[in-house]
């Protein structure tokens, strides 16, 4: 068995419990005999002590310039690189991902980290023209402490882009990650602090939702960043208010249309790849498929025979192709979708049951399910699931797949998979959505493009991920008036 961790919270650089002593365990989504660790259950009064110690403590990391900044973070991502093998075990371990997938997170954390160091160096104003002579430029700086508020499903590498652009341009983060994943949101912030970071210019406070809301609520944060449910991001949004700025990435319901031009086996890989990769546990997961009349009963028995081919057990495992899912309420979810579905008529054509045998009867392991016959009312069709459930819907032409694809209250992420690059720039064009994918699966995003969605899925006001449309988040700007002296 491997060891249990003794979480704590960072505060004032010290590492504590909460103060009401209250805890909280974590165990292993595919054994659930198997517990990661324990952790501190933080209040409102644990968030009030981190932002007044971040508050005090976070000049010295604004007044440090650009190399400095660049060379913590540049550190931090060597340490964690270093640690990369060590940390892929203990993210299958914590959030059930298979080797492979934790292993592309482990790997882009890093990555992302020295992308954010060289952001450092290029935070800059603007000079404008003066009748009087004068000088007239604008200032940007830190906004002072920044709020993170980060999900599970991506533990390292959601709160590394959020952290690390903050940290970028000088700003104290408190840091409240999802309590399902606490372990591995202690290990990037250890890797922080070995790298140099004033130990008072982070804190770090596990818990639920009690937390996150004593984050957001502060006035003394003068900015959140959250990644999570479209539910609580509106909640995030309201306490936050007109005087502070909130940067959200919400929920989503991602559509893939598929043309009767397209190749059905490339589509079937995209398909199933968007839906099932991270156990259908990724917001910009495809969640839905709508394919034109002439291709959609060939291709449904594609992406079922490549669905059942998958192999679904704990992710340490070799050759597994699904881990389990991240945590009991997930399980409760995906399975009342899958009972709610076949409620409202659709057919379940595969999967879709609680999977046992071979020591996973003590995981959270389902088979992935695909559903046919969904009809634009059905909650199946509109209601993001947040886990391995597809469903198909059946499209006369080109239009009306436009049609089904925006019939949805989210707006984050959609593709299409056709031959015809003038349907494909039309959809581009015209989906309503903040990432439009051809000829590719709906999730994985480059590091150094800005990432957000449109209607639910986002605010439309500060995207993530990416240069100077990052920055402007993190950074406030004054505008200078000077005048030479008579």
């Amino acid at each position: 068995m491997s060891e249990v961790v003794s979480g704590r919270n960072l505060i004032g650089g010290r590492w504590t419990p909460a103060l009401s002593g209250a805890v909280f365990t974590r165990r292993n989504p595919a054994d659930r005999d198997d517990l990661v660790g324990e952790f501190p259950d933080s209040s409102a009064a644990d968030v009030a002590e981190a932002v007044s110690a971040v508050a005090d403590g976070a000049a010295e990391w604004a007044e440090a310039g650009a190399d400095r900044r660049a060379e913590v973070l540049r550190r931090a991502a060597d340490l964690l690189e270093a640690r990369r093998a060590e940390l892929t075990v203990e993210l299958v371990r914590e959030e059930g991902k298979t080797l492979a997938e934790a292993s592309v997170e482990t790997a882009r954390t890093p990555l992302n980290l020295r992308f954010h160091a060289g952001e450092a160096h290029r935070i800059s104003g603007r000079s404008y023209p003066s009748d009087d002579g004068g000088l007239v430029y604008t200032w940007r700086e830190p906004v002072g402490v920044v709020g993170a508020i980060t999900p599970w499903n991506f533990p390292l590498n959601i709160p590394s882009r959020k952290i690390g652009p903050a940290l970028a341009a000088g700003n104290g983060v408190v840091f409240k990650p999802s309590p399902v994943t606490p372990h591995m949101a202690q290990r990037l912030v250890e890797a922080l602090l070995a790298a140099g970071l004033p130990p008072r210019a982070i804190a770090l406070v596990h818990g639920g939702a009690e937390a996150g809301a004593a984050v957001a609520a502060d006035p003394r944060v003068a900015a959140v960043t959250f990644t999570g449910s479209t539910a609580t991001g509106r909640a995030v949004h309201a306490a936050v208010g007109p005087s502070r700025r909130a940067q959200l990435e919400m929920g989503g319901k991602n559509p893939v249309v598929v043309l009767p031009d397209a190749d059905l086996d490339r589509a079937a890989r995209i398909i199933v790849k968007g839906a099932f990769g991270l156990s259908g546990q990724a917001c910009t997961g495809t969640s839905r498929v709508i394919a034109v009349d002439p291709v959609h009963d060939p291709l449904l028995e594609r992406v079922v025979a490549l669905v059942e081919r998958l192999v679904v057990g704990d992710g340490a495992d070799p050759g597994v192709g699904m881990g389990p899912l991240a945590a009991d309420f997930q399980l409760g979810k995906v399975l009342g979708y899958v009972r709610i579905g076949q409620e409202e008529g659709a057919e379940l054509v595969t999967g879709g049951r609680r999977l046992g045998g071979g020591g996973r009867e003590r995981g959270l392991f389902v088979s992935p399910a695909v559903f046919t016959g969904l009809r634009p009312e059905m909650r199946l069709a509109r209601e993001e699931i947040f886990g391995p459930v597809l469903g198909f819907q059946r499209a006369a032409d080109f239009e009306q797949a436009l049609s089904l694809a925006a019939d949805t209250e989210y707006g984050l992420a959609s593709g299409i998979v056709t031959r015809d690059l003038g349907r494909a720039l039309a959809f581009a064009r015209r989906s309503r959505s903040g990432v439009v994918k051809v000829n590719q699966p709906t999730t994985g995003m480059a590091m150094n493009v800005p990432f957000g969605g449109l209607k639910e899925s986002g605010t439309q006001t500060y995207k993530e991920q990416a240069g100077p449309e990052m920055m402007l988040f993190h950074t406030q700007e004054k505008s200078v008036y000077l005048s030479p002296p008579d």
